[in-house]
C-alpha cells in the first residue's frame, strides 16, 4: 500500500487526519447514486472472487505426475484436464481486475472533483468513501491469498508450456479458444506481480493523475492538490481498515 501512496508523490502525512466516518449507516445521496451503483456491482462480484481464490487448490499432483512420466499420454491428458478449468478461473480473476480498475476510476473522479477539499469529500460522500475502503480491503485480501498460493503460478506456467509445445508440433488445443496468446501474455504479466491487484490500483491511479495533468494547462495548480487530496483520502481509509485510533468510525 505504501507504493500506492508513493505514486501520488505527495508530502509526508505521518499523522493521520481526524475525520468522522459512519460506514455502518452510509447511504448514497442522489448525486452519488450513479457511481455507487456501478461500484456496487463490482464489489458484489468481489466476494465471489475471494471465495474462489481461497478455495483454489491447484493441479500440483497431476502436473508432477505428468512431468515425471512424459511418455504416459493418459497422465498428460489428466494434467491438462485439471489445469484448463483452473486457467479459466485465473482468466476470470484477471478480467475482474479490469472491471475493478474502471470502478476505481469512477470513484477517483467523484472523490476529487472540485470545489470540495479531500476531507469534505470523505464527509459529504461517505457511501462512496466506504466503497473506496472496500476496494482497498478486497485488494489487500486478494493479494494476500495470491502470495500464499504458489499453485497459481505453477498451474499457469504449465498451461503455457503445454500450449507452446503443441504449437511446435502444429497442434491446436481447444483451450486456446478461451485463453489466446494475447490474453495469456497479459495474464502472465498480471500474475507475475507479487501483489497484482495493488499494482492494478496503482496503475489506475497513476493513469488518472496523468490524464488530469495532460488535460489541464495549470499543472501545478491542479495536479499537486489532486495528489495531496488522493493521498489524504487513502491515508484515512487505510487507517480505517487497519483499525487505528486517529480516525473515529461511528
Amino acid at each position: 500500500m505504501g507504493n500506492l501512496l508513493k505514486v501520488l508523490a505527495c508530502a509526508e502525512l505521518e499523522h493521520g487526519p481526524i475525520v468522522f466516518l459512519d460506514f455502518e449507516h452510509a447511504q448514497p445521496t442522489e448525486a452519488e447514486t450513479a457511481v455507487w451503483n456501478q461500484v456496487s456491482a463490482v464489489l458484489e462480484e468481489a466476494h465471489g472472487i475471494l471465495a474462489e481464490l481461497q478455495s483454489y487448490n491447484g493441479a500440483g499432483q497431476e502436473i508432477r505426475e505428468a512431468i515425471q512420466n512424459p511418455g504416459d499420454l493418459a497422465l498428460q491428458e489428466k494434467a491438462w484436464n485439471a489445469v484448463c478449468p483452473l486457467v479459466a478461473k485465473l482468466k476470470r480473476f484477471y478480467e475482474f481486475s479490469l472491471r475493478l480498475e474502471n470502478a476505481l476510476r469512477s470513484l477517483l473522479e467523484a472523490l476529487t472533483s472540485p470545489p470540495y477539499a479531500p476531507m469534505q469529500h470523505l464527509e459529504r460522500e461517505q457511501a462512496l468513501a466506504k466503497q473506496f475502503a472496500e476496494i482497498l480491503h478486497f485488494t489487500l485480501s486478494f493479494d494476500e491469498l495470491k502470495m500464499t498460493n504458489p499453485a497459481i503460478q505453477n498451474d499457469f506456467s504449465y498451461y503455457r508450456r503445454t500450449i507452446s509445445r503443441n504449437r511446435l508440433n502444429n497442434q491446436q488445443l481447444e483451450a486456446e479458444n478461451e485463453v489466446n496468446n494475447e490474453m495469456a501474455n497479459r495474464m502472465s504479466l498480471f500474475y507475475a506481480e507479487a501483489t497484482p491487484m495493488l499494482k492494478t490500483l496503482s496503475n489506475a491511479t497513476t493513469k488518472f493523475v496523468s490524464e488530469v495533468r495532460s488535460s489541464n494547462g495549470h499543472i501545478r495548480a491542479c495536479v499537486h492538490p489532486l495528489c495531496r487530496g488522493l493521498a489524504t483520502e487513502l491515508l484515512v481509509l487505510i487507517t480505517v481498515i487497519e483499525g487505528k485510533h486517529q480516525v473515529k468510525v461511528n
